[in-house]
């Protein structure tokens, strides 16, 4: 019998031992999502005849139990992220497309073996915070449906929550991945800007937006996240990562001062945040009270300064010829563009740029920041009844973000004396969000507030997330143990992270190893050859999972120094000569996935 919440170490168990496979998992998805007693959870529900054919097809190409990172595992995407063959809304039916390629986020989780259920409801054009901005209904929270699910990701989270997906997508430009999180007892992953592609997103404001995560645990939330990222060259915001450690001891914590507490009345969401607060404590940080008013003033410019107007500019045609088409509030809140000139544009950026510099000084202060992630929640019939003004209370804590170029994981701060949950966010500097994890799943192990809608689920030990471990040492990949391939779960087995992608010095060579399985690279330096240089990764490993790592290694492969096109000189695999006499020398592709994708 399948649990209630679907989480990956759960799933795995279930594979690896024969009691479950994909296509048993396809139809008890699709028989969850057929009796769910919220119709606005989904836009576009994968069919059940669709959803078993593509567990029977993951199957046929690819046998063995948990050979692909995320093996057999359903996701669902917001509806404002393309999937090939399903259309794209935006919540906004005259807006509707078919796109006939996916969004490279969603590629990459379907080339790790994640099977999509469904396209996901959204407050309309991703533009709101609460969750009843859609022609398509308003999603509920799972715990008590009069309340909002919290949005504008609503339909993503609801269905992690009730144990439709294992994991989902949604977007975060103001709070989106977050303040649905904390409305239904999820983690949201929202990466720094630019860390996972927006290739294949209906953007809000395209600058700002991201793609994040709902998952069950911490661990999951991450593990999805390095499949999912990677530089896009075809998305100009995209940007290699360049990960920030966090001190391993000692770690500083910005909390709320008494006169930047804003709850509205809600002293149960207050309790909860002084709760997590003390658990922080507990667990060996520093709470150190900081100034939070330049990220407050920061919030305070997404919607009530020139930023609204990329909004508009995302839209701005389809506007012109359907006005009527648009929610009552979203169409207010984009038509509120019209307010805005050129000169204030940049007025709001010479206003950003100074708060940025009383950001940095409040960060000289403290590592990272412990805030609510929603400083309360409504009900559906009080959101209905004021709309902007109530909405607007949900961003307090979130909007800022995004503006900063900050990373962010929001977790469960436990429930109020009525029922219904709330939430924390840590949020750390740009390329924090491996360093920001440990804290995180501490955090959250240490309440044990269960899972979702199951409150009563123990978070999977497998799914612990280790604490950082210094002198982590880099290893270059170039072929089955790249991100989503094969392989790739060794390294995050391992507790390996993603340390970002790059290319070799142009004196490689690469080739197709005949007969291994799965199929796998052989990676040889020609000194004096002027190729295009190879699209690689590299991993950070613990230097104890480094050893174990090589030491599995099988000949004709092993572990010696790579140069990398920035210089870098780093550990990586490399291929004894005789292994490639006869085979098909593959370098005009410029890498490994380019080969396999172009086969």
């Amino acid at each position: 019998m399948l649990p209630t919440i679907l989480d990956l170490s759960t799933l795995r168990d279930l594979y690896a031992s024969g009691r479950l496979t994909p296509v048993d998992l396809a139809k008890a998805v699709a028989d969850r999502m057929e009796a769910f007693a919220d119709p606005a959870v989904f836009i576009t529900p994968v069919s059940r005849a669709d959803l078993v054919a593509a567990a029977g097809d993951l199957v046929a190409r690819h046998p063995e139990p948990n050979s692909l990172p995320l093996w057999g595992v359903p996701f669902a995407v917001k509806d404002n992220i393309d999937v090939a063959g399903l259309p794209t809304t935006a919540a906004c039916p005259a807006f509707a497309y078919r796109p006939t390629t996916d969004a490279t986020v969603v590629a990459r989780l379907k080339a790790a073996g994640a099977l999509v259920t469904g396209k996901t409801n959204l407050d309309q054009f991703a533009t709101g915070l609460n969750g009843t901005r859609s022609p398509y209904g308003a999603p509920r929270s799972v715990f008590d449906a009069a309340y909002v699910s919290g949005g504008s990701s609503s339909g993503s989270a609801v269905a992690v929550a009730s144990g439709l997906a294992s994991f989902s997508l949604g977007t975060d430009t103001a709070g989106s991945g977050r303040v649905p999180a904390a409305f239904n007892n999820l983690v949201g992953i929202k990466p720094t800007p630019g860390l996972l592609s927006t290739t294949g997103l209906v953007p809000a404001c395209r600058s700002l937006d991201c793609i994040s995560l709902f998952a069950a645990t911490v661990g999951d939330g991450l593990a999805v996240r390095r499949i999912a990222e990677g530089f896009d060259p075809a998305d100009a915001y995209s940007r290699p990562a360049a990960p920030h450690a966090l001190p391993a001891a000692g770690l500083r914590v910005g909390v709320l001062t008494p006169a930047e507490r804003e709850f509205h009345g809600d002293r149960g969401t207050e309790a909860l945040y002084d709760g997590m607060v003390a658990r922080l404590e507990a667990a060996g940080a520093v709470a150190v009270p900081f100034d939070y008013a330049p990220f407050r003033e920061t919030a305070e410019l997404l919607y009530q300064g020139p930023w609204v107007a990329e909004r508009m500019a995302a839209v701005a045609a389809f506007h012109a010829d359907h006005p009527d088409a648009f929610d009552p509030s979203v169409r207010a809140i984009v038509e509120s563009a019209r307010a805005y000139s050129a000169v204030d544009a940049f007025e709001g950026l010479y206003a950003l740029q100074a708060l940025r510099r009383r950001a940095e000084a409040a960060f000289a202060q403290v590592d990272i920041l412990l805030l609510p992630t929603a400083p309360t929640t409504y009900t559906v019939e009080a959101m209905l009844a004021d709309p902007l003004r109530l909405n607007g209370r949900f961003g307090h804590y979130t909007n800022f973000a995004n503006l900063l170029g900050y990373a962010a994981i929001a977790i469960p701060a436990g429930f109020r004396p009525d029922g219904i949950p709330g939430g924390v966010t840590l949020v750390g500097p740009g390329f924090s969000d491996d360093a920001l994890g440990h804290l995180a799943d501490t955090l959250h192990r240490a309440l044990a507030p269960g899972m979702g809608v199951d409150r009563a689920a123990a978070l999977p030990e497998a799914s612990r997330v280790a604490p950082p471990v210094p002198g982590t040492i880099p290893l270059v990949v170039v072929g089955a143990h790249l991100s989503g391939l094969a392989l790739n779960h060794q390294l995050v087995d391992l507790g390996a992270t993603l340390m970002g992608e790059a290319r070799t010095a142009p004196d490689y060579r690469l080739y197709a190893l005949p007969g291994t399985r799965p199929a796998k690279p052989g990676l040889l330096r020609d000194p004096g050859f002027a190729g295009p240089g190879l699209a690689v990764e590299v991993w950070g490993l613990s230097p104890d999972a480094f050893g174990r790592f090589t030491a599995a290694i099988p000949a004709p492969l092993g572990i010696g120094k790579v140069v990398l096109a920035d210089g870098r000189i780093v550990s990586g695999f490399l291929c004894e000569a005789h292994a490639v006499e006869g085979a098909e020398e593959i370098t005009r592709f410029g890498g490994w996935r380019a080969y396999l994708a172009a086969a």
